[in-house]
């Protein structure tokens, strides 16, 4: 993916954020991309998730001699029963409200499941999604536990993608304070309801924090990964899935300072 021009009007200045160490301490400051300033389309965001979501759904259909299996024959009139296809035996087969018989108005593969979007609306809801992380009301909204002194993205050292272990990973989150965000997740994992527990989806955990890398080789993958509700991703992979799940934005992101300056060269805006 190139640069992608988006034109939007001016509704706020892009700001400054702190940039911490592996240590939690903020070290000095930067200021976000110009696709930080987009407005947050709500609509267009719950538009792209549902596209995405639906682009996912396997077509299901049914196996059109399914139930038709049979030699059964209709026997007319003048028996006292029913002119439905028959056995020799009198068995009705066949038919839909008989035992074994087709199922009607059955699913076909024909049906169109996947909802399309325009690729510049997806585009701009990825750009506007991104804006909602720096957003703090956005990020509180989605039951994220920040600290109050933290500033929105967290952005980090690019030395973070060389974390190689879940345990040094969980100490810069607690060093910076995002650990209890995780604990919020991991309390929150519970037993699916309904028929889902039994087919390979058991239990239902809340989402926690986003973590933005540049490589896709880099050691931090593993090392995040396995937290509970952090899912981790690659710059050049980042989807509205990743950055609104639900369609709702307000991720709360931890971005290495090398990816923040990717996804500025990725995203120029031009405000009129």
């Amino acid at each position: 993916m190139g640069i992608i021009e988006i034109v939007s009007p001016k509704i706020r200045d892009a700001p400054e954020v702190n940039i911490y160490d592996l240590e939690g301490k903020a070290v000095s400051r930067i200021r976000l991309p110009d696709v930080f300033t987009l407005p947050i389309r709500i609509d267009v965001i719950r538009r792209a998730h549902h596209a995405a979501l639906t682009a996912s759904i396997q077509p299901q259909g049914r196996d059109p001699l399914a139930g038709k299996r049979r030699v059964g024959e209709s026997w007319g009139i003048g028996y006292s029963v029913a002119r439905v296809p028959r056995l020799d035996n009198g068995r009705a087969v066949i038919a839909p409200m008989t035992r074994g018989g087709r199922r009607a108005h059955a699913p076909t593969t024909m049906k169109v499941v996947e909802e399309e979007v325009n690729k510049k609306e997806r585009i701009y809801a990825i750009a506007s999604a991104i804006a909602a992380t720096a957003l703090r009301e956005f990020v509180i909204k989605r039951g994220h536990r920040v600290p109050e002194g933290v500033s929105l993205p967290v952005v980090v050292v690019t030395d973070m993608e060389n974390i190689s272990s879940s345990k040094q990973a969980k100490d810069l989150l607690s060093k910076i304070g995002l650990w209890q965000d995780v604990e919020r997740a991991y309390n929150g994992i519970r037993i699916r309801s309904g028929k889902g527990k039994r087919r390979g989806r058991r239990y239902v955990e809340p989402k926690s924090i986003l973590v933005v890398i540049s490589r896709k080789d880099a050691n931090a993958i593993k090392a995040f990964r396995n937290l509970p509700g952090v899912d981790v991703a690659y710059i050049g992979c980042l989807g509205i899935q990743h950055l609104a799940p639900g369609g709702v934005p307000g991720r709360l992101m931890l971005i290495s300072e090398e990816a923040l300056k990717e996804i500025g060269n990725r995203f120029k805006v031009i405000h009129i």
